[in-house]
């Protein structure tokens, strides 16, 4: 139901808890973005070490992973708007802690792992929580729309943040952290303010049980298990994103800068058609959109890995942003209203370690198969199977292929 403070549900803005969580993702997005680039760069300034580089990466992957069940239990527990709050509090304060340390001369390599572990048990907390509060703040007949919204401003943390991270960097380390104190402390004094109706459930106990009731659900759901393992499978053959360097350097033969706009192209085509999808998000026949968008994406892979071109390829990566935002918006939309507000934290927590894992291991994937294939085989042959997924998908989950509405129960 929509939040008390919320006048008309003739559009997003006219709800204003909602605007404030928007503006919080925005701002914690961009702060989150900017500290993992002085982060990384800082260790790679301490140590010289593309190892050192990865375990920071690590050291985020394995807390989120390892507490991504307990903290989707959280969020069906406990108020989700304040358990957001806490987590920007404590990114603040990892902040704060790089801040004091670089300015005493005393950041060093087993301070930065340590940061990294605290934000990847952050995230596990933050993210089921933040996926299952959007249905209690709109109504469901505008959460496709503010699916949609909520995308383009993680988009735009995306691109933005990066960017306005580096430049400062330029400047000092300090005047990053600084800056990443002050946004994820608005971050989370907005989030503070984020009023829902929030009723209490009947405490349970933690237990293996109550742990995995989300993994129980998904595979009791017929249209959610095909909505979120197409994303796993989708995202684990299609990351040819992780061999840009080599496109770039030997294919392409561009520099840093064309390899910088080819990262940036998935993110500006999603974010142009989250905007769209804000304004004109799908309403029928959402089933084949799905999968149609999925494929557009597998054949952008293809184009992408055949084409010497680099404006080519630089638009293949563009439309597969935006095929994959359709596809984005359509899942999250469907899984939340196919999942009682009850369920929603610790289904979004099974469904953030699907989107890790397929992240993670599709990287993994990509520089297998390029070491076996060459780069353009290994993005070409990602490219194919994620269209023969979706091509599959039609048979395997025909309910889901055959959708018409999102929200069926209200269309019948």
């Amino acid at each position: 139901m929509p939040p008390p403070d919320s006048p008309s549900p003739n559009g997003l803005r006219a709800h204003r808890s909602f605007m404030r969580l928007w503006w919080s993702r925005l701002w914690s997005g961009a702060s989150s973005q900017m500290l993992m680039l002085a982060i990384g760069w800082r260790m790679y300034e301490l140590t010289g070490s593309a190892w050192d580089l990865g375990l920071v990466g690590l050291f985020q992957f394995v807390p989120a992973l390892l507490l991504a069940l307990p903290g989707g239990q959280m969020a069906d527990q406990r108020h989700r708007g304040r358990i957001i709050s806490v987590c920007q509090m404590v990114v603040t304060g990892v902040a704060i802690t790089l801040l004091a340390a670089h300015a005493l001369g005393a950041d060093s390599r087993t301070l930065l792992l340590g940061v990294s572990l605290v934000l990847g048990g952050v995230r596990a907390f933050q993210m089921p929580a933040q996926q299952a509060l959007t249905p209690l703040l709109v109504p469901g007949e505008l959460l496709p729309r503010a699916m949609a919204f909520s995308a383009s401003g993680v988009q735009a943390a995306v691109i933005g943040g990066p960017a306005l991270g580096g430049a400062l960097f330029a400047l000092d380390a300090g005047v990053v952290y600084a800056s990443c104190v002050l946004l994820s402390g608005t971050a989370s004094a907005l989030m503070a303010r984020v009023r829902y109706q929030h009723l209490a459930p009947r405490r349970e106990p933690p237990s293996l049980d109550t742990l995995l009731a989300g993994v129980r659900f998904i595979f009791s759901r017929k249209p959610v298990l095909g909505a979120i393992s197409l994303d796993l499978f989708a995202v684990l053959l299609g990351g040819a994103v992780a061999l840009l360097p080599i496109f770039a350097k030997d294919i392409l033969h561009t520099g840093p800068w064309g390899l910088g706009l080819l990262r940036s192209a998935p993110a500006v085509g999603a974010l142009a058609m989250s905007l769209w999808l804000t304004r004109r998000p799908p309403a029928r026949r959402i089933g084949r959109t799905l999968l149609v968008a999925v494929g557009v994406f597998g054949l952008c892979m293809v184009v992408f890995g055949l084409s010497r071109s680099f404006w080519l390829s630089l638009a293949a990566l563009a439309v597969s942003g935006a095929a994959d935002m359709v596809s984005v918006v359509i899942r999250q939309t469907l899984v939340q209203l196919e999942t009682p507000d009850a369920m929603r934290g610790r289904v979004s927590a099974v469904n953030a370690i699907f989107i890790g894992a397929s992240n993670q291991l599709g990287e993994f994937e990509s520089g297998a198969t390029a070491a076996l294939l060459g780069p353009v085989g290994a993005a070409v042959l990602g490219g194919v199977g994620t269209l023969a997924v979706a091509v599959g998908w039609v048979w395997l989950f025909p309910a889901l292929a055959r959708r018409d509405r999102m929200d069926e129960r209200r269309s019948a």
